[in-house]
Formats: structure tokens, C-alpha cells, sequence
């Protein structure tokens, strides 16, 4: 940072962490701000600050939102599905067929939410990442940063909506213990491409044709209310082929306990080559949108 006289300031304090000037580094001028890791965590800690000052204003799309929807499909559509026969269902109850699609679900609607607005408004409105460019972090701590706070926010919603499938009697075997670290991956899959898309935007509008014509639909044919075998059967190899299937089939198959290794490793996989093309590409947009 410099001050208005032109010259670098003292060990500047904040949420983005501190570091060392030049001049305090021997007069030598070279780099040896923190890299890597370290850098992604002090981005980090700037997103945990915000956080902790609006964190009541998310309880109601965070927590509460999944949980009504689990009550109303999982009792309320599946008294009227139960009463017609669960064979099609694999002779399990609705409420345990449908909560671990809605876990899925849920990462990946928090992972849409947290890296669509909050990317473009880092750069448009309340210019976080503008103010991040005044420190040592490089574009690609940047979105690090945020891309792992966006992580933690899915894997907290996750952890949330697990605990309340537990109390609602919708889970049938122990390995859905797994169903954290599967469902916090089926959203990573989504924030990270998301992410790296949405800070190359000029104007948000384009976020309304995401939410509408993409999330929505793979709500609809992911096999997550109905299963694809339901689907006509041109249209389930597309099903086939989205994210949101992949991670719906992983956490029932967690929940249910009918989960192969083949298929686990298929799903964890797919959805494992999404998130790390998400990531580099992220790496590459952020470095044109904020390097300067």
C-alpha cells in the first residue's frame, strides 16, 4: 500500500492479514509477502468477517428454507406417493427416497447463491476484490478465498440438513456420515465454474437466464422428486450428464446404503474433474478481470 506522499505505509492491519513492506524487508524491495496457502486463507478471513456481521440475515435461505421443502415433500407429497406403493422407489418410504436428493439440491443452490451475486458485486458494488488488489494477494488467492469460504458455507448448510434428516427418520444406513463430504463436493462442483464465469460479467442479468433455465431444470430431471427411470429415454443420457445427478445419486446411494464402490468412484470422480476444471479456469478469468 502507499500513502499519498508516494511512499509505502507501516505493516497495514485487516481482514486481509498483514504484511511487510519493502523497506521493512531489509530495503532489498524483493517479494516475500506469504504465497499460496497462506494468501488463500488471509482472502478467506476477509469473507469470515463479512459473514459474521450478516450471518442472521442467511438462517432463512440457509436452514430453514431446505427444511420446510423436506417436510412439505417428504410428508406432505409422500403421504399421497406412499399410498400408492413405493416399488418404483425401491420399496422405501418417499420421505427416504427425496431427503438425500434434497441435500444434493441444497449444496448446489447454496453453491449458485453464494457465487453468482456476491462474484459480481466483489467486483461491481461493494468492491471487495477491487480492494483486495491493494494488498500482496494475487487474483488466484483472491478467488481461492472465496472459493473456499463458499465451501464452507455449502458444507455448513449440509451439516444442518443432515442433523435434520437424522431427526426426521429419513436416513437408513451409517454411511451417510459420508453424505457431508458428498454433497459439499456436488456444490463445489457447481461454485467453482460458476465462480470463475460470474466475475467475467459486466452486467447481472445474466445470472436471472442461470437460475431460471438451468437450475431449475436440473432440480426437475436429476432423478431428484421422481426416479429417471421415469424420464423418456432420449432424455436420460442428458440427465446423465449433469452434476446434479451425479451428486443426488451419490448421497442416495450414501443414505439408502445401496452404493457400489464403481459407482461411488464414477460420481466422485465426475464431479471431482468438474470442480478442478472450475478451479482452473477460475485462476485464469480472475487473473484477466483483476490483474492490473
Amino acid at each position: 500500500m502507499v500513502t499519498a506522499a508516494g511512499g509505502p505505509t507501516a505493516s497495514p492491519r485487516g481482514a486481509w492479514g498483514d504484511w511487510e513492506s519493502p523497506h521493512e524487508q531489509g530495503g532489498s524491495g524483493g517479494d516475500r509477502s506469504p504465497r499460496g496457502i497462506l494468501l488463500t486463507v488471509r482472502a478467506l478471513r476477509c469473507w469470515l468477517v463479512v459473514y459474521r456481521r450478516i450471518w442472521r440475515s442467511s438462517i432463512a435461505s440457509s436452514f430453514l428454507g431446505p427444511l420446510f421443502y423436506l417436510g412439505a415433500m417428504g410428508f406432505g407429497l409422500g403421504s399421497l406417493v406412499n399410498a400408492h406403493g413405493t416399488a418404483r422407489l425401491g420399496g422405501v418410504p418417499y420421505l427416504q427416497f427425496v431427503a438425500p436428493a434434497i441435500l444434493a439440491t441444497q449444496a448446489m443452490t447454496t453453491a449458485m447463491g453464494e457465487s453468482t451475486f456476491p462474484v459480481f458485486g466483489s467486483v461491481k458494488w461493494n468492491k471487495i476484490y477491487i480492494a483486495a488488489q491493494a494488498t500482496p494477494l494475487r487474483p488466484a488467492d483472491i478467488y481461492r478465498g472465496h472459493l473456499l469460504f463458499n465451501t464452507l458455507r455449502i458444507a455448513m448448510n449440509s451439516a444442518v440438513f443432515l442433523a435434520a434428516m437424522a431427526a426426521f427418520g429419513a436416513v437408513r444406513s451409517p454411511w451417510i456420515i459420508l453424505g457431508l463430504p458428498a454433497a459439499t463436493l456436488t456444490g463445489l462442483a457447481f461454485a467453482a465454474p460458476v465462480a470463475a464465469w460470474a466475475v467475467t460479467l459486466e452486467v447481472e442479468t445474466s445470472f436471472n437466464y442461470v437460475l431460471r433455465f438451468g437450475m431449475i431444470p436440473l432440480m426437475l430431471f436429476s432423478a431428484t422428486f421422481f426416479p429417471l427411470s421415469q424420464l423418456p429415454g432420449w432424455l436420460r443420457p442428458v440427465a446423465y450428464a449433469t452434476p446434479l445427478w451425479h451428486g443426488v445419486a451419490l448421497c442416495r446411494g450414501l443414505s439408502l446404503g445401496t452404493l457400489t464402490i464403481g459407482a461411488a468412484a464414477i460420481h466422485v470422480g465426475y464431479l471431482a474433474a468438474l470442480s478442478g476444471i472450475g478451479i482452473w479456469a477460475g485462476g485464469r478469468t480472475y487473473r484477466r478481470r483483476l490483474y492490473v
